[in-house]
């Protein structure tokens, strides 16, 4: 049987690790185009950066070559892909429908016609908020970009004075937020009638709970759920500090969890392709309310249904991408509990240390299935990502157990061995939850 070409879209290292190996040699060729948007140089690529010519050129590239077209890259390339797999007739997702789920203002203009007892109260605001008198939310209240990715910008605001605090950028920071947005915009306008530029902020009322990650795939119109993943906070921060699989929801709320997330995707229209959303859930009323729907797979998650269901979510994916029907398995995996740990400082500092070589390739001979992905920054984008984020986020290690204590076990033992605080636990501890 002839291997089929897929075009894959800014990949992110999650992406390499999973297509870069024998695993889909001997069914698939990947074609990789795109630049990573969050690490310099490449990322100065962005000021010359014109995604209407960019799809030009793909299509020009690839009409006749590729079967398909995948992107996990949340910030432009899941919008890219799907423009691409329209102008060349392969499966893919409306790209109307992937600016009405990045587009966080529009988003929750369509979330309170499909939702309304789903959806908080919110306001849009321009960048310059110095002659406003605030938002109709109120304070206090959570402001997040209209256009964003990895919680940029993202936070609780008390005051009037937090929120001039929040929005008073340099030339420089606003150029690079331009051109971030600058793609939603470009294309917003070419395929939506949406009126409100990206280049705005949205404050919405402030949410309480616990947060649910939901990931699945829509097949001809057919929604399917991998699971549901327990997103845990750094203790008095709205920072990631873990995702962990199987949710500890009891399966009544994991129905109405799903009951939910199925009638926005019909009401997004979303029809094809993976998907990722985020929900709070209040403990004592049982109340659910939508976070926001990301048109991609969550590529840092989805290996945690591979480690505990035995399912092949990037098989899925390149199914999806052809035309095929993907195969779900459940409860087939080598694990019964699977995290992903995020490692984070607040002090502005990156990590104390930083394991050589020989230290994690002991690691993964201990421990063969852990996946350790490093994300170090200094200078000016450490500072930039302390302001931007209110942490740093420095390493990530995803790791199944034979249970949950078991996994916290094997965790402990890694992060040990890694030592990157060296007796200063700032960013890496773990709390029960």
């Amino acid at each position: 049987m002839a291997r089929r070409h897929i075009l894959v879209l800014f990949p992110k290292d999650w992406d390499r690790d999973a297509l870069d190996g024998s695993r889909y040699a001997d069914r698939y060729v990947f074609h990789y185009e795109g630049f990573d948007l969050f690490r310099f140089p490449e990322n100065a690529r962005l000021l010359t950066f014109d995604v209407r010519r960019y799809i030009d050129r793909l299509v020009r590239r690839y009409r006749g070559r590729i079967d398909g077209v995948i992107s996990n890259n949340e910030h432009v390339g899941a919008l890219v892909a799907s423009a691409v797999a329209q102008r060349l007739d392969l499966p893919g997702l409306d790209p109307a429908v992937v600016i009405a789920c990045q587009h966080k203002y529009c988003a929750r203009v369509l979330q309170q016609r499909i939702v309304p007892e789903a959806t908080p109260a919110f306001d849009v605001l321009p960048y310059d908020v110095r002659e406003m008198p605030g938002p109709t939310t109120g304070f206090p209240c959570f402001v997040k970009p209209v256009k964003a990715t990895y919680s940029v910008l993202a936070r609780r605001i008390d005051n009037a004075g937090q929120l001039r605090t929040l929005m008073r950028f340099s030339p420089l920071e606003r150029l690079i937020l331009r051109k971030l947005v600058q793609p939603l915009d470009d294309l917003a306008r070419m395929h939506t009638p949406f009126t409100i530029s990206a280049r705005s902020m949205i404050a919405e009322e402030i949410l309480q709970g616990e947060q649910i990650n939901i990931d699945g795939f829509v097949d001809r119109g057919r929604v399917t759920l991998l699971g549901m993943v327990d997103e845990v906070m750094y203790p008095g921060t709205q920072a990631f500090m873990r995702f962990e699989y199987p949710s500890r929801l009891l399966p009544a709320q994991q129905q109405q969890v799903a009951a939910l997330t199925e009638k926005l995707l019909r009401g997004f229209h979303y029809n094809h392709g993976f998907f990722n959303v985020e929900l709070m859930r209040e403990a004592r009323t049982g109340s659910l309310r939508v976070i926001e729907i990301n048109p991609r797979m969550a590529s840092q998650i989805t290996n945690l249904y591979r480690r505990v269901d035995g399912c092949d979510p990037y098989g899925m994916l390149l199914a999806l991408a052809t035309g095929e029907s993907p195969e779900l398995k459940r409860g087939e995996g080598d694990f019964a509990a699977a995290a992903s740990f995020v490692f984070r400082r607040f002090d502005g500092r990156g990590p104390a240390r930083v394991p050589g070589q020989a230290q994690i390739a002991a690691i993964h001979r201990r421990f063969p299935d852990a996946r350790l992905m490093f994300y170090l920054k200094r200078g000016r984008s450490l500072a930039r990502e302390m302001k931007w984020l209110g942490s740093h986020r420095y390493a990530v290690l995803n790791l199944g157990g034979s249970s949950s204590a078991d996994l916290h076990a094997r965790y402990e033992i890694i992060r040990r061995e890694l030592a990157f605080e060296t007796g200063d636990a700032v960013g890496s501890q773990v709390v029960a939850s």
